[in-house]
């Protein structure tokens, strides 16, 4: 049996799939979620081999969700997102369906799943720039030990390179995501945020001081009093960003 789980926030969205899928005798429905921190848990729980996946939901959408898997099943994203948009999809996931879909077509994304299988890469997607798009960049999300984070871009103090990791500093304290600092600053509202060197990129409303710093550099000092090294290629950045 293939298992299957499906993760949508309308349940008459879910109950479709659902439908349509009961002509599929080899497929088995193991979970329906409502959220994505459902679908995490139930991923986690039955390890399926399909998933259904919505995009805009509640709590957390569907990037954010599979960006907190270890490993990804094979997707089929169920989204009313324009066909546009959701082409730069195809050729990482197994198939989008685009609201309402009919069964037939509903029916040929189950039969590209048995003739492909896997998506090319999920990842690949996740750190597409179409994707943010699609779901701004106004939060991130993580794993902090056992539990999910949600941070608000907003709390956001400065942001450091950390090998394929970032580390992402607020008041409460550090966190770290596995994205590159070039993905933050490509993503980042470029109002409120600044690459000011190769590891840093810093939060504009955060600065209270520029120091020059031995010879050619600088150092900017932040609210909370730590130093951040500005290079030479961020500097001009910089003062762009503060209009100076």
């Amino acid at each position: 049996m293939i298992k299957t789980i499906i993760i949508d926030d309308e349940p008459l969205a879910t109950n479709l799939v659902a439908e349509y899928l009961s002509k599929f005798p080899d497929f088995e429905i193991v979970a329906i979620c409502h959220d994505g921190f459902e679908g995490i848990k139930a991923i986690h729980q039955h390890q399926p081999n399909l998933i259904f996946l919505d995009v805009q939901m509640p709590k957390i959408n569907g990037f954010e969700m599979l960006e907190l898997l270890e490993e990804i099943p094979s997707v089929i994203f169920t989204t009313a997102f324009d066909e546009y948009a959701m082409k730069a999809f195809e050729v990482h996931a197994v198939d989008y369906l685009l609201k309402p879909f009919s069964q037939d077509r509903f029916d040929k994304a189950i039969e590209k799943f048995k003739q492909t299988g896997k998506g090319q890469n999920i990842q690949e997607l996740l750190d597409n720039e179409t994707t943010e798009t699609i779901a701004s960049l106004s939060r991130i999300v993580l794993r902090d030990r056992n539990d999910i984070k949600i941070i608000p871009t907003k709390e956001i103090q400065y942001l450091e390179a950390n090998d394929d990791y970032v580390n992402i500093y607020t008041k409460e304290g550090k966190f770290l995501k596995n994205k590159t600092l070039s993905y933050f600053e490509n993503h980042l509202q470029a109002e409120s945020f600044v690459r000011v060197h190769r590891s840093y990129i810093v939060k504009i409303a955060e600065i209270t001081k520029i120091e020059a710093y031995k010879k050619d550099s600088h150092l900017v000092i932040l609210t909370s009093g730590e130093k951040i090294p500005v290079s030479k290629t961020g500097y001009p950045k910089l003062k762009s960003a503060l209009g100076i």
